[in-house]
């Protein structure tokens, strides 16, 4: 913050000097401070100091120019605390009046252990991000987004089934380049969700005409959303802002904006908030090592000398106990730790970096069968025994990748994640269901009046992911009856944060009820109890109809 009372001084020094007579000048009894412009213009927020009357001072005519310039520079803030220093130091979005998010930021002033718990995950990642930003001349503000999107947690997951510290949906993390399979989640990959995230924002950033604020609710909600809004705007404004266009947006997103200016206001001045922020180095924490091939995380635990837990740490985005046997071949490792761990993995035969199984066929087995005994894929084995289909012969062998220790080792592995999902208490009765033959997440949500998203979260279960008979699933249903067949706003929606909007769709040419149920994550039955259609009925282009949808935390964006 720039102290304005000793530049006011400066300045009054200097138009005596110009006046030729130096008087001691009347007392001064205070000077108003505002905070910085990412805090407030408010006056609850103003600081007021007491200035005691300068003393009588002679000004030399040739001092006049040196002291002219100083009183014209501003005092730079002289604590360095790290990262946070330098976040500061390159903020960008425009100034906003702390009234707009007031609400937001008496939330963090209530939560000084959400502070510390953001700060101490973010200790890893949060040098690499600024780095990133910096690059590209982006406001550094958004270095602090993953707080308000995921706290910093890399194995975060939302219902509506947005992964990593930057929260991307398994759509958009595909459109941005963000690869997903059994092995691998590239949404919770550090370096490659920070790349994606950034290439997103820019891309809304020069949608929405350079405005950031605009940018960052695209990235909550989608821009599909926001554009919605702008046109349904009536104001005067030819380029409405952020602010005239809130109402119009999701309600998740009206909130969403102002937290980030809320955790920025609070990263600008913590003390005067009365909250801390954990201490950060300014330095990278970890740095890229290329591999040849996959390697058991276990192994590369031990070669490094870190904890496996490190190991996840660092690399959230591998969902098994090693690296994906199609790539990326690389790992994090704290900076500290790669040159010993190069060393060793160099003198560590390659054929050994994963443990092999031989399994011989037996009559009646399937690939698929063989595959979920030793829980991995059909994929997997076909990769490794170089099969061009599923069939498989009785007596013939096949070599199975295996964990070097037990599962229940790898405690950040997607399984061992998934088991602790399923455990964990929710609101409402637990049912514990067992996948049938047929049976696919769709059918059994809408069997139980549930939503599939629902599903998904209390079981670490992605939409995609396949459901074999004999899986047990846990569900938890509440008291709540359902509304035209469709279950009211909802089994979960207090705890996950959903809320229940109502939406009007134009039906295009090769619309159907599935394209659309799919496409909105909402049943046919719901669609056509909403509408009130036939089991025949068809679709027509220009045929609007209703939709009731849930807003997640995460919006559309990812």
């Amino acid at each position: 913050m720039h102290i304005h009372c000793s530049l006011n001084q400066l300045y009054l020094l200097a138009a005596l000097a110009i006046s030729g007579c130096v008087t001691t000048p009347q007392p001064q009894t205070s000077t108003t401070i505002l905070p910085d412009a990412a805090q407030s213009a408010s006056t609850s927020d103003t600081k007021v100091l007491n200035v005691q009357p300068l003393p009588t001072v002679e000004i030399k005519a040739s001092s006049l120019a040196a002291l002219t310039t100083i009183a014209q520079q501003p005092v730079e803030n002289t604590i360095d605390d790290g990262v946070w220093s330098r976040i500061r130091a390159g903020y960008g979005i425009p100034a906003v009046d702390a009234t707009h998010y007031r609400r937001e930021l008496d939330w963090y002033r209530q939560r000084q252990s959400f502070l510390s718990r953001a700060s101490k995950r973010a200790q890893p990642y949060l040098h690499h991000l600024m780095a990133e930003i910096e690059k590209r001349g982006m406001p550094a503000e958004l270095a602090l987004l993953p707080v308000v999107e995921s706290a910093f947690q890399p194995f975060a997951y939302s219902s509506g089934r947005a992964s990593g510290i930057w929260q991307f949906i398994p759509a958009t993390g595909k459109h941005y380049g963000l690869r997903q399979n059994w092995w691998y989640d590239g949404r919770r990959d550090i370096e490659e969700s920070t790349r994606a995230a950034l290439d997103y924002l820019s891309k809304l950033h020069k949608e929405f005409n350079g405005d950031w604020l605009l940018a960052v609710a695209a990235y909550n909600c989608g821009e599909g959303n926001v554009h919605r809004a702008l046109r349904r705007y009536k104001g005067n404004a030819q380029s409405p802002d952020f602010w005239q266009i809130r109402k119009l947006l999701p309600r998740e997103t009206r909130g969403y904006v102002p937290r980030l200016l809320a955790i920025a206001a609070v990263v600008s001045e913590p003390a005067h908030y009365g909250l801390k922020l954990g201490p950060i180095a300014d330095e990278g924490y970890f740095q890229r090592v290329e591999l040849d091939g996959q390697i058991d995380l276990a192994l590369a635990a031990n070669l490094a000398k870190i904890s496996l837990d490190e190991i996840y740490r660092l690399n959230p985005g591998f969902n098994r106990w090693a690296t994906d046997p199609d790539g990326p071949h690389r790992l994090l490792l704290p900076v500290e730790k790669v040159a010993e761990f190069q060393t060793a993995l160099a003198a560590y035969p390659r054929d050994q970096r994963v443990n092999w199984r031989r399994h011989r066929i037996r009559s009646g087995e399937t690939l698929g069968g063989i595959a979920h005994k030793y829980r991995t894929t059909a994929t997997v084995l076909r990769q490794a025994n170089r099969l061009r289909g599923n069939f498989i012969r009785a007596g013939r062998n096949l070599l199975i990748p295996v964990a070097r220790k037990s599962l229940q080792s790898y405690k950040q592995s997607a399984e061992r994640r998934r088991q602790r999902s399923i455990k964990s208490p929710r609101s409402g009765k637990r049912e514990i269901y067992q996948v049938r033959k047929g049976d696919s997440l769709w059918s059994i949500a809408r069997r139980k009046n549930l939503r599939i998203s629902q599903i998904s979260a209390w079981n670490g279960l992605n939409r995609g992911d396949p459901i074999r008979p004999g899986l047990r699933l846990t569900l938890w249903q509440t008291a709540t009856p359902a509304l035209n067949g469709v279950s009211a706003p909802t089994a979960g929606a207090e705890r996950t944060g959903l809320t229940r909007q109502k939406l009007h769709y134009t039906v295009r040419r090769g619309d159907s009820l599935w394209r659309i149920s799919n496409r909105f994550k909402v049943s046919i039955a719901s669609l056509k109890s909403w509408n009130r259609l036939s089991g025949k009925h068809r679709l027509q282009p220009g045929q609007r109809i209703k939709l009731f949808v849930d807003v997640t935390r995460s919006g559309d964006n990812g």
